[in-house]
């Protein structure tokens, strides 16, 4: 029972979309119908600006470190603290306040990860952002770290529930990347910076401008 209430209270704290209420707030737009649509770090970069993505990013990997400290408190366990991080991701990635249209889970998914095990969490986020950096590829950089996630769970756990949560966190993260997945196999994903959907916005701007 205390698992499946620390799930509940993670999806809580996971449903707190950062990034819908920054672009509300910034520029009273939905941002899920701009870019990409995804309510993640990314987009709002790509959308907002960088000083409003780190914010989205800060904020979806803060609530993610909220949800399993405040659970590994209240039942003082661990584990429960574990469920609520799959609680999160699965708040942040189908929000029902927001008709399940969420984000991807990657800033949450290292929130988890540092809560859980702060050297595991360090790790990660330094294989995502050496990822990143050689290879220009925000996708990839989150693909190979939530890969290596089980494996680092059994190196510094070895528990076969643990291994488990972070198998379950990992395919929640593939499932959602399934797309750039394809894209990336196709050699057509963006590279971090690209201005693709930014410029085909402009240029529709500027065809309905010669219309008039």
């Amino acid at each position: 029972m205390s698992r499946l209430i620390g799930v509940l209270i993670g999806y809580l704290f996971g449903c707190f979309q950062t990034a819908y209420i920054v672009g509300e707030l910034k520029q009273k737009i939905d941002i899920r119908e701009y870019g990409s649509g995804n309510l993640g770090t990314t987009n709002a970069i790509r959308v907002l600006g960088w000083k409003f993505g780190a914010i989205t990013f800060l904020g979806d990997f803060t609530k993610a470190v909220a949800a399993v400290l405040i659970s590994k408190l209240l039942f003082d366990d661990p584990i429960v603290g574990f469920y609520a991080g799959i609680g999160a991701i699965m708040g942040h990635n189908w929000p029902v306040f927001l008709k399940f249209k969420g984000g991807k889970g990657i800033a949450s998914t290292l929130g988890v990860a540092m809560a859980v095990n702060p050297i595991i969490g360090l790790i990660l986020m330094a294989i995502m952002a050496i990822t990143i950096y050689i290879f220009r590829y925000v996708s990839l950089g989150a693909i190979i770290m939530v890969i290596t996630f089980p494996i680092l769970a059994y190196v510094f756990h070895g528990e076969i529930e643990y291994i488990i949560l972070a198998l379950v966190l990992m395919a929640f993260a593939l499932f959602r990347h399934s797309a750039n997945i394809k894209r990336l196999l196709s050699g057509t994903e963006s590279k971090i910076g690209h201005k693709k959907d930014i410029v085909v916005e402009e240029n529709a701007a500027q065809e309905d401008e010669s219309v008039k």
